[in-house]
């Protein structure tokens, strides 16, 4: 169940990737076509901005596909750099779905807020677990799997009282 979500997402923001970074290099090329300003702005000025957004924010959501990516081929939990990676793409996606409804409308919305659910779900299903203590796995008489149950363990029974 967690890899087909791993795999997922790491499409999900690889297309993103691509789509956000051509989004933006067609509106530099239309603004620089233009030629005209905004509020007295150079419109090559604009048209390189957007350019360079479109490749920042292409490249940003490039590599947080990669880190899906290696989430879904090492079928482990993400850690550090790219647990907040993660965290921060699913952050985005929410800002980019009130955008998108404000701007955009319903249909635009939905996509942006899918791609988020990806991203959480991704995040929760590889959610840590507290690591079991050494020598309590299956098979070693110390775990409460085995049904003995280690000295000290909270599933022990007492002992019984025995006559004098």
């Amino acid at each position: 169940m967690r890899r087909p979500v791993a795999w997922a997402v790491a499409l999900v923001l690889f297309a993103e990737a691509l789509g956000v970074a051509a989004l933006n290099w067609f509106l530099g090329v239309v603004v620089d076509r233009q030629d005209m300003s905004l509020a007295g702005l150079d419109p090559h000025v604009m048209a390189v901005s957007s350019k360079t957004g479109g490749i920042v924010f292409g490249l940003y959501f490039a590599l947080c596909g990669l880190v899906a990516l290696l989430v879904a081929v090492r079928d482990r939990a993400p850690a550090g750099l790219g647990r907040v990676l993660l965290i921060s793409a699913a952050v985005v996606h929410g800002l980019l779905g009130a955008v998108a409804w404000g701007l955009v409308g319903p249909t635009a919305f939905l996509v942006v807020v899918a791609a988020l659910g990806l991203v959480v779900l991704l995040l929760m299903t590889y959610d840590h677990r507290p690591e079991e203590p050494a020598g309590a796995g299956p098979g070693t008489g110390t775990g409460p799997e085995d049904g003995a149950g280690g000295a000290g363990s909270p599933v022990t029974p007492p002992a019984a009282p025995t006559a004098p």
